[in-house]
């Protein structure tokens, strides 16, 4: 089964906007939802290591922390206390998928924490 990722290079990589094929809303019929899972739809746990990088890289604190925020108040509308699996891929980003994804929870909660804890930029 041909799950709508890009063929680049020989690796499976998510479409970006303008790209042909991009899809910025996750929904419709599961076939919809099918072809829309790697063409544009954000996985929210990708945030947590992406913020990291991009402390050790800048050693910005404020803005490393500015890229998980979003998801702290996340934990208020969906589930109760926990992240949603993926968002649509355009604002305002609408959390899709189950409700309560734990390795998005744990992703953020341990960028978070290391960001939050001001531990020196480094790898592990």
């Amino acid at each position: 089964m041909d799950c709508g990722v890009s063929r680049r290079a020989n690796l499976d990589i998510p479409l970006a906007p303008g790209e042909p094929g991009y899809t910025g809303h996750y929904g419709g019929s599961p076939r919809d939802r099918d072809a829309a899972y790697h063409q544009g739809t954000v996985w929210g746990w990708l945030l947590g290591p992406f913020a990291l990088a991009h402390y050790r890289v800048y050693q910005d604190r404020e803005a490393a922390l500015r890229f998980l925020e979003p998801l702290g108040r996340q934990i208020y509308s969906s589930g109760l206390g926990t992240l949603s699996e993926i968002f649509d891929g355009h604002a305002p980003f609408t959390p899709r998928g189950c409700i309560s994804q734990a390795w998005t929870v744990a992703e953020v909660l341990r960028a978070w924490k290391k960001i939050a804890d001001g531990k020196k930029p480094g790898i592990g």
